[in-house]
């Protein structure tokens, strides 16, 4: 993503210090309230919050305080769960700063220790779920890292001017091992790893279903196979199936009653001869 040269200049000023600050209050085992304030510095200087118009301190959750709130134009755009420094970051944590999200109706949340900082998104459904968006340990950032700068861009006032929070969500949901794993199980994708060994081997005889099953067995773990994952990731790629045949079906004057001629995943039927 286009991160502006502002961000870049102000993220090459400040992190290494906070880098090295972080380090220091885990070593010294410091008190929550000492890492909510240099959680708040670094919001400030780093992310580029306004400290005092855009950062509220225990935003009040039905009758319970989260940590730290970032509000744009009086908006909640996420909440921020803080624990100590020397402490490692758990479920029981995570349930609580997810907790804090659902009962505010906010879909972001923040959990960190100012070291390691973990962005979720709340999926406000019965019941309530949750999916880890995005993470990176401050002490190992490199800024000539892209896949960094990404991660952090997400936390920063531009970020959220930007909406890169929901377009970073939407290109993790496409691209992954998921989503790969489902286009490899396709009848295209099967057919094609099928001709190239018929290329390489004229004298192999070898069916879609060998390779289908030699695929799901023996190459793809049983996690991008089985499970809700799997599931979500089918649907949407028979929807982003039926959007293109439906497209490909305008473009040569055809009605929009067209469907695929496969379906995602798996091949099951043999490839003709040849």
């Amino acid at each position: 993503m286009k991160i502006p040269k502002k961000v870049l200049d102000r993220l090459g000023a400040t992190v290494k210090v906070f880098q090295a600050v972080a380090v220091l209050q885990k070593t010294r085992d410091v008190s929550e309230a000492d890492t909510v304030t240099l959680v708040k510095d670094i919001l400030a200087d780093s992310f580029g919050f306004d400290k005092y118009l855009e950062l509220t301190s225990e935003q009040q959750i039905r009758g319970t305080y989260c940590d730290l709130a970032v509000k744009i134009d009086n908006k909640i755009r996420y909440l921020i769960e803080v624990k100590s420094a020397g402490v490692t970051l758990n479920d029981s944590h995570l349930r609580q700063a997810v907790n804090y999200g659902a009962n505010q109706g906010i879909e972001w949340v923040v959990l960190t220790n100012a070291i390691d900082w973990r962005l979720y998104r709340i999926k406000f459904g019965q019941p309530i779920d949750f999916e880890e968006v995005s993470s990176f340990n401050l002490t190992s950032v490199n800024l000539k890292n892209d896949d960094d700068l990404n991660r952090i861009f997400l936390l920063c006032r531009e970020g959220l001017s930007s909406d890169a929070m929901d377009v970073f969500h939407q290109q993790a949901q496409l691209v992954n091992k998921f989503t790969i794993a489902q286009i490899l199980m396709s009848d295209p994708a099967v057919s094609v790893v099928r001709k190239e060994l018929r290329r390489l081997f004229p004298e192999l005889k070898v069916e879609q279903e060998q390779i289908l099953d030699i695929l799901v067995n023996d190459v793809l773990k049983r996690e991008v196979v089985e499970g809700d994952k799997v599931k979500e990731t089918q649907q949407r790629l028979k929807k982003a199936l039926q959007k293109v045949a439906k497209q490909t079906a305008a473009k040569a004057g055809q009605t929009s009653s067209s469907t695929p001629t496969s379906a995602v995943p798996p091949a099951t039927a043999s490839d003709s001869e040849g």
